[in-house]
């Protein structure tokens, strides 16, 4: 992997691999929405609609039919804190798709007739989100863990704001976010560094962003956010301030995270699916940002069977807090989690998109080995200290459910592991 940047700021990192046949490229932005005001809630995500429309050269049609026509495909998406664009193609095809990328990103117009269809567009989405209760229940957490932060804000961004979105604000958006400094273009796959020379042809001009991305850490609260919904099933979250990206007590978090409620081996899973089967979904994640993290327990269960779904994850949590995993515990989430890495990497998208994102948001590159030795050093004590300290919190919660009520035994948590 190969680090380089244009004389005007773009980032450009290069993995050649001749051995596949592949090359997956990737325009990332450094902006999500977490970076909106209130007034641009959801416009991350619009634009990212919004730039497969059209572009001065070419349809909505155009675009779809140049990648079919070279065996490809194209795709975007907007997270909290980035926003991407990627192709992968034949290797023959590389400078195509990079043509058409670089079209897309410079030259999308924005029509107005278009940005009208697409907002009923981007309505249905916030429809149907809504009308899923294990998303919407996760999208709940964020508010009960965040508050009013820009970082608790629905990617989708709502009714309310997407009316007031106009191609003049869509561009000012972009002129004060998508600058040279706050983008990175990722390749991987069978190309060589004269790749470079091509990325430069197309983003050499790009001036910088004309606003400063600034977004404060956002505090963490162990609020409530509870909606009355009519469902088949309660839908039931805890949430814990996690760790951030690049934070060396990471590879402790995610052994923790699989031995918690990260695979089908797992305490929770085993616990509440397969001995006591009082769950289809039961899982626990944890997602990173660039300066916090949330610790994420999710169940979906019939509203009679809530309590006693709750007393096994607060069992198991109120155990693991104090007594630690076990060797066998620990030892299996290494391999699992060196396994997952290894075989993620299989794909020249998954190095694309791996460099991209350490780039963006560390500007650092561990390599694969790297990464193995440290998640072989995390010891026994690392894991029971990490523990203590991060299930000992009191947790932010969220629940959809026909009754719209909490667990009663949530109430005595706080004196539990006081």
């Amino acid at each position: 992997m190969k680090r380089f940047k244009l004389d005007n700021g773009v980032r450009v990192v290069l993995e050649p691999n001749d051995t596949v046949r592949s090359v997956s490229i990737g325009i990332w932005v450094n902006v999500g929405s977490r970076y909106e005001k209130v007034s641009e809630n959801g416009m991350a995500h619009f634009i990212e609609h919004m730039v497969f429309k059209g572009t001065k050269k070419r349809t909505a049609k155009d675009i779809a039919e140049s990648f079919d026509a070279i065996g490809g495909y194209v795709n975007a998406m907007t997270s909290k804190e980035y926003t991407s664009y990627y192709a992968k193609v034949l290797d023959t095809h590389a400078e195509t798709a990079l043509e058409i990328l670089a079209d897309m990103f410079f030259n999308s117009k924005f029509d107005d007739e278009e940005i009208q269809k697409e907002k009923q567009v981007v309505l249905e989405e916030i429809y149907m989100y809504d009308d899923a209760p294990d998303d919407l229940v996760h999208e709940l957490l964020a508010e009960a863990a965040y508050g009013t932060h820009s970082i608790a804000a629905p990617i989708l961004g709502t009714e309310k704001s997407l009316e007031r979105f106009t191609k003049q604000n869509l561009f000012d958006f972009m002129k004060n976010h998508y600058g040279a400094d706050n983008v990175v273009v990722s390749a991987a796959g069978n190309i060589d560094e004269s790749f470079v020379d091509i990325i430069n042809s197309y983003f050499n001009n790009l001036p910088e962003s004309e606003a400063r991305l600034e977004s404060e850490r956002p505090a963490f609260l162990n609020g409530r956010a509870v909606k009355k919904k009519e469902t088949e099933q309660a839908h039931f979250c805890l949430g814990y301030e996690g760790y951030s990206l690049g934070d060396e007590k990471m590879y402790a978090l995610v052994l923790l995270n699989n031995v918690l409620g990260g695979n089908m081996s797992s305490r929770l899973f085993q616990e509440v699916r397969e001995n006591k089967g009082l769950a289809y979904a039961i899982f626990s994640d944890h997602e990173a940002f660039k300066d916090t993290g949330l610790l994420t327990i999710y169940a979906g269960t019939q509203e009679k069977y809530l309590n006693e779904v709750y007393e096994i994850i607060d069992s198991t949590i109120y155990d693991i807090s104090r007594n630690g995993i076990t060797e066998k515990e620990l030892r299996n989430a290494k391999e699992q989690l060196k396994g997952s890495l290894l075989l993620s990497l299989e794909s020249s998208s998954s190095h694309m998109s791996r460099n991209a994102k350490n780039e963006l948001l560390l500007q650092n590159h561990k390599s694969v080995d790297e990464i193995v030795e440290r998640i072989e050093a995390v010891s026994m004590d690392e894991i029971k200290s990490l523990s203590m300290r991060l299930l000992s919190q009191e947790p932010a919660v969220s629940l959809v459910s026909t009754s719209g009520v909490l667990p009663l035994s949530l109430r005595n948590r706080s004196e539990k592991l006081g």
